[in-house]
């Protein structure tokens, strides 16, 4: 009866393979974001892509959240758990909000400073992807976990700088060509800035919840 009953109880490894998922969607998310930011006819499918994944990172979350309230044991504190998914979460749906902006303003050319930060965004996801399946054996790996975790946190940094060049470069142009088409056109601009700085943001927000996780824990 007891070895049914744990058969019915979610394996404490299960939670790395949901990690592992959800942050696989975050890389597919951004490359689809880079894909995007390149412009052209293809920017309406690529969209879609990341909306796709999205509504799959979502079904993720709701089942590590079910996994963690019916878990007895789990690999590390359950809030831990709760709030790294919830930033991997919110980090997809940054780009989600960054595509339903591109989708409202029916945009198709975009200024090469967004496709640099579309690129910090793939380097972002692609560490987030490398550093969760270290979380695995937490004080075997912590000096490569540190190592991932301060990298995020420069990316962060260089796509603070570049969104500031970008914001600059657009008040320049628009300031030197006038009119209330141009000025309409920086506002747009500088809201899509602001929708990819927040998305890379939000990835050092889950190298903060990994690196405290790894304080906690070793």
């Amino acid at each position: 009866m007891l070895g049914w009953f744990r058969a019915l109880m979610p394996r404490e490894d299960r939670f790395f393979d949901l990690f592992a998922r959800h942050s696989a969607t975050l890389v597919e998310a951004a490359e689809a974001l880079q894909e995007v930011l390149k412009g052209g006819p293809d920017v309406a499918r690529h969209c879609q892509v990341i909306i796709d994944r999205e509504h799959e990172a979502d079904a993720i979350t709701a089942e590590v959240l079910l996994a963690v309230r019916r878990s007895f044991i789990t690999p590390f504190d359950r809030g831990d758990i709760k709030d790294l998914i919830q930033s991997m979460d919110d980090a997809i749906d940054q780009m989600n909000k960054t595509v339903k902006a591109i989708q409202l303003y029916e945009l198709r050319n975009f200024e090469p400073l967004m496709q640099d930060m579309g690129g910090t965004v793939v380097e972002a996801a692609r560490l987030t992807a490398e550093v969760v399946p270290l979380l695995n054996a937490v004080g075997t790996h912590a000096g490569r976990i540190n190592q991932i975790t301060e990298a995020i946190t420069h990316v962060e940094g260089r796509s603070d700088e570049m969104q500031e060049q970008g914001l600059k470069a657009l008040y320049r142009t628009h300031r030197r060509e006038g009119g209330d088409g141009d000025a309409m056109a920086y506002i747009i601009g500088a809201e899509i800035y602001g929708h990819l700085e927040d998305v890379v943001d939000r990835f050092e927000d889950v190298a903060n919840e990994i690196s405290g996780i790894v304080i906690e824990n070793v």
